[in-house]
This record gives structure tokens, C-alpha cells and sequence, in this order.
């Protein structure tokens, strides 16, 4: 193959492996240069303008979609189309800086573990309030098993829209598919539930359903992996998986979820939702940190696996 084709690999390559470090030794961007927050800020300030009738609404938020999206995207594009014209090591650093800012390993494990060990020293409140960093249901009534099983089941969910989603579209579709994967998964965040949003959120949340679909099923397949090697039962894994994988509302979210329970044995359950595992023990606070190191190493085989997607992306357009 030309020389070109190593040079540009090398590159994207590069951009995914040296953001992957930076995650783990630089802290979040702040927020007034933080792409996702400024995602946020758009779709909170465009969704003030609601027109709160059923059909216009659902209108207004696939254009919410197309235009948040869309910007996020294209500046993206843009962006990483001057760094190239700079040199290739701006163009390398700069991406990974950006790329970092799509994804999110060790602060996912910082948020679980900061709730596991209020849970170890019996801070029960504590733990309540870390959870607002995880999930967003109320967890003013949740006793430790409850708690411990909301983290865990985050732990797990996350482990999609966190990374193995990201670093997949950055695969396919460079630094713009991983900042308009995260676009789509923000506005999902904020507007894609019912009630208030029932129907501004629609679009969002089906598109985030359907740009999941692949990424949660790798992620699920990880996972069992990395459960095995790491000695855990993949039987009951697979099996409370392929049982449980529907019960939960949104499509892609139960595989993880269930995967874990059974990988962990342990019952997972959100009162008046859902139970996954429902056969096996409550959840402690121990079981939060397998969960964490699970994801952990499910990370690095993620990281592999997209370098090998984007080997096979460049092969077959170059």
C-alpha cells in the first residue's frame, strides 16, 4: 500500500490512542470549552422555545436534532480540517484533545467509585446524593442494595455511550462521528424522556436507540469477555442477558445491564421498572467496584477493537 495510507492511519490511530491516555491523566475540559456542554447549552436554550402542542413538537425537535447535530458535526469537520492543513502533529494532538472530550472512561469509574465508598463507610445520604452524577431517578428512598444496584447498572449501561459508542463512530467516521455520536447522545440525555419532553424528545431518542443498536451490542459482547477472563460465570452472563435484555424501555440499554447481573450474580432492579438477575443476591458495595474494573478492562479491549475497525475503514477507502 502507498506510504500515504500508513502516514493518514497512523494519524487517526494515534488521535484515538493518545485520547485514551488523556482521559485517564487530564481532568474533564473546562466548561467554557467543553463541546458537550456547549451541545447542552444549545439544546436547553432551544428547547425553551417549545411549542408544546403534540404535533408541532415533534416537529420542532427533529429540527432541534438536525441543527444541533448538524453544527456540532460540521464545526467538528471543519476544525479538523484546518489542524490537517497545519501539520500532522497539530493535526494528532488536536483531535485527540477533542476526541477526548466525546467519551468519558475514568470519569465513569471515578462517579461509581465515589459512590462505593460512601456505601463502604455506611454514608448512606452520601451515596444517595453521588448517585445524581449516574443516574437520574430519585434516590432520596433507595436503600444500599438499590443504591449499589443504580450504580452498577450506570457502570454498565455507560459503558456504550461512554466509550465503546464513540470510539466506534471516530472509527468510521473520524473525530466528526464520535462529537455528532455525542451530540445525539446529549440531546437523548435531556430531552429524549417522556412527560415533559414526550414529544419534543421523540426524535432524539429514537435516533440515539438507533445509533446504539451496533455500539450495545458490541459493548454487551465485551463485556461478557472480559467477564470470562476475568473468571466470572459467562453462562449466566449470556443466559440472563438473552432473558433479561428486554425488560428494560429502551432497546439497547438491558444488554449491558442484564450482561453484568449475571456476570456479577447479582439482582439488579429499579422498583416498579424492572429486575435483571432476579434470582441472584442483592448488590453491595464490593460488587460497585467489580463492576468498575470489569468496564475497566472491557475499555481496553474496546480501544482494540476499534483500532482494528479503523484499519479496516482506511483499507477499504484507501
Amino acid at each position: 500500500m502507498p506510504s500515504a495510507f500508513w502516514e493518514v492511519l497512523l494519524w487517526d490511530a494515534a488521535i484515538l490512542v493518545l485520547a485514551f491516555v488523556l482521559d485517564r491523566v487530564l481532568p474533564e475540559p473546562p466548561n467554557v470549552i467543553h463541546p458537550v456542554v456547549w451541545m447542552g447549552r444549545a439544546t436547553a436554550v432551544l428547547a425553551r422555545l417549545d411549542p408544546q402542542r403534540p404535533f408541532a413538537s415533534f416537529l420542532y425537535g427533529g429540527c432541534m436534532v438536525v441543527l444541533v447535530v448538524g453544527v456540532a458535526g460540521s464545526m467538528s469537520w471543519f476544525g479538523m480540517s484546518v489542524l490537517s492543513s497545519i501539520h500532522p502533529t497539530v493535526y494528532v494532538i488536536g483531535g485527540a484533545l477533542v476526541l477526548r472530550s466525546a467519551f468519558a472512561v475514568t470519569g465513569l469509574s471515578a462517579a461509581a467509585q465515589h459512590t462505593r465508598r460512601h456505601l463502604q463507610a455506611h454514608r448512606l445520604d452520601a451515596a444517595r446524593d453521588s448517585l445524581r452524577n449516574l443516574v437520574s431517578r430519585d434516590a432520596r428512598s433507595l436503600g444500599k442494595p438499590l443504591v449499589a444496584a443504580a450504580a452498577i447498572e450506570s457502570v454498565a449501561e455507560n459503558s456504550t455511550d461512554s466509550f465503546v459508542g464513540p470510539w466506534l463512530a471516530f472509527a468510521v467516521f473520524g473525530v466528526p462521528g464520535a462529537i455528532a455520536y455525542r451530540a445525539i447522545n446529549t440531546m437523548d440525555s435531556m430531552i429524549g424522556y417522556r412527560d415533559r419532553y414526550e414529544y419534543l424528545g421523540k426524535v432524539a431518542a429514537r435516533l440515539d436507540d438507533l445509533v446504539n443498536l451496533i455500539p450495545a451490542r458490541v459493548s454487551a459482547g465485551l463485556l461478557l469477555l472480559c467477564g470470562r477472563l476475568a473468571g466470572c460465570p459467562l453462562r449466566d452472563g449470556w443466559r440472563t442477558m438473552l432473558r433479561d435484555r428486554g425488560k428494560t424501555a429502551s432497546p439497547n440499554a438491558g444488554l449491558t445491564m442484564s450482561a453484568m447481573a449475571g456476570l456479577l450474580g447479582v439482582r439488579l432492579e429499579k422498583p416498579g421498572h424492572y429486575s435483571l438477575g432476579a434470582e441472584f443476591r442483592n448488590p453491595g458495595s464490593h460488587d460497585i467496584g467489580r463492576a468498575v474494573a470489569m468496564v475497566n478492562r472491557t475499555s481496553v479491549l474496546a480501544l482494540t477493537v476499534s483500532l482494528g475497525l479503523l484499519v479496516a475503514r482506511h483499507a477499504i477507502s484507501g
